[in-house]
């Protein structure tokens, strides 16, 4: 899939750009979920950037609404708004805030940020799918860290309990989250037997920025009748040396112009 790769490269390169243009931002936790996302509007979502709201479209809900500029860098990738907006992240009067807000940015469809919350939000959206028989499948992107809420396992429990198939999550494992390594404050193993207790088909994906791996998991999990969580070990910072070897610490960093311009210049060289 070297297209796909590609995309991923311009991906990150907006996302460095975006956090760069305002100095700061949640750059760590955004650029590990750079694969899934491209994988996923490119490959497997049914959506139309001319009309967001589509009846019967296929929903992201990022839960973990920090990555917020990564899922806006590959809105603004499939069109659903003009790239320059990448530029206002977080500014007066932005239509791209820090976190995902569904009231102002086209192609987010649900506001989230308070972790575990985005999660509940997303099962609430698949029951409503099914009771409208409008056939969309509802993808929702969870932390490591965010993990540790409670809120996340009862909306598991909600979503077996209530067979909905028509959801197919994702956990971003870094094993990182902002004050350390998730396994040293509380470790959510084993992962994936508690997703398979909670009634789950549970997917592990061990190259969570494998394109073809990612897609493969994907296609396995529509055929199940069960809700299906896909855990994805992924490396917080992926694709720039000198940020995926800050660990924990790039949970949210400032970005120099010189930094900018060396983390795109690694970026471009993988093209």
């Amino acid at each position: 899939m070297g297209d796909l790769n590609s995309i991923c490269a311009r991906v990150r390169e907006n996302v460095i750009t975006t956090i760069g243009t305002l100095g700061v931002g949640h750059i760590g936790g955004s650029l590990s979920i750079v694969d899934l996302l491209v994988v996923l509007y490119e490959k497997h979502m049914h959506v139309d950037p001319a009309n967001p709201k589509m009846e019967g479209r296929d929903r992201l809900i990022v839960s973990k609404g920090h990555a917020g500029p990564a899922v806006y860098a590959m809105l603004a990738e499939k069109g659903f708004f003009d790239k320059s907006w990448l530029l206002t992240l977080n500014q007066s009067n932005t239509n791209l805030p820090s976190h995902c807000d569904m009231h102002r940015t086209p192609g987010i469809d649900m506001t989230t940020g308070s972790l575990g919350q985005g999660f509940s939000c997303a099962m609430g959206v698949a029951k409503a799918s099914k009771i409208r028989r409008d056939g969309a499948t509802i993808y929702t992107i969870i932390g490591d860290g965010e993990s540790q809420e409670g809120q996340i396992w009862e909306a598991a429990m909600f979503a077996a309990q209530q067979k909905l198939d028509n959801v197919i999550a994702f956990t971003d494992y870094n094993n990182m989250q902002i004050d350390g390594n998730v396994d040293d404050i509380c470790d959510i193993g084993p992962l994936a037997d508690k997703w398979r207790a909670f009634g789950w088909n549970t997917i592990e994906v061990e190259d969570g920025h494998d394109v073809d791996a990612i897609d493969s998991a994907i296609v396995e999990a529509k055929q199940s009748d069960k809700p299906s969580m896909i855990i994805l070990k992924t490396v917080k910072g992926k694709g720039v040396k000198f940020i995926e070897e800050m660990g924990y610490g790039n949970h949210s960093i400032p970005m120099t112009p010189e930094l900018v311009e060396q983390a795109l210049a690694e970026v471009r060289g993988t093209k």
